[in-house]
């Protein structure tokens, strides 16, 4: 369902649909962002995310292509090594467009997140909670905790005053980490709708 605007206009970038492939390298994890066709299937590349591993300062940035010669914009958490940092989205220049951050106390049993962006004030969560808490047991459990989580598991954004979704996550059957993002609310910067949706993935852990 998409969200009237009213009197906030379309963000800058507007992406109804885009997908998120996550590759897996020796010092980095890499992200691969590519547009949906109106048939639903794969379009061109709109950005590659780079995250450095062991880095106290979380820091994702994202390049227009895999020459990474143009830097289009990133996200940096405000502090070090916190399971509740927030981070700020920034776009090419610097300049901070969106922000967030999760609920360490509510994601102890429903991973939760906070959404900030102009006109819009979001809270994300697991779609499902059982499978929420199905994960979590996975994790506690010695022999298995080295072993990625068989589970699915989607994620719902919606408006804190409209009750309305803004981005949803659902993640597919693929040997590598792959989502499906939709951003049915126009007033969602894809830079932002980007960042979080990699986040999801690449700070779910934590």
């Amino acid at each position: 369902m998409t969200v009237p605007s009213g009197h906030q206009p379309p963000a800058p970038m507007v992406v109804p649909q885009f997908f998120v492939k996550q590759r897996i390298t020796m010092m980095v994890n890499r992200y691969e962002i590519r547009v949906a066709n109106p048939d639903g299937s794969e379009g061109p590349v709109m950005a590659v995310a780079q995250q450095k591993r062991m880095k106290l300062r979380e820091e994702v940035v994202f390049f227009a292509d895999e020459s990474q010669s143009r830097r289009v914009f990133s996200f940096k958490a405000r502090q070090r090594m916190d399971v509740g940092a927030e981070h700020d989205v920034f776009d090419e220049f610097g300049t901070p467009i969106g922000y967030f951050s999760k609920q360490f106390g509510a994601s102890l049993f429903r991973s939760t997140w906070n959404l900030s962006a102009p006109g819009i004030e979001a809270v994300g969560q697991e779609r499902n909670p059982f499978i929420a808490v199905l994960r979590r047991v996975w994790n506690f459990i010695p022999i298995l905790n080295n072993i990625p989580v068989p589970f699915l598991f989607h994620f719902d954004f919606t408006d804190t005053r409209s009750g309305a979704t803004v981005l949803s996550s659902e993640k597919r059957i693929a040997l590598r980490d792959h989502y499906t993002v939709t951003v049915p609310d126009p007033r969602l910067d894809f830079r932002v709708a980007a960042s979080m949706a990699v986040a999801l993935d690449a700070l779910q852990s934590r």
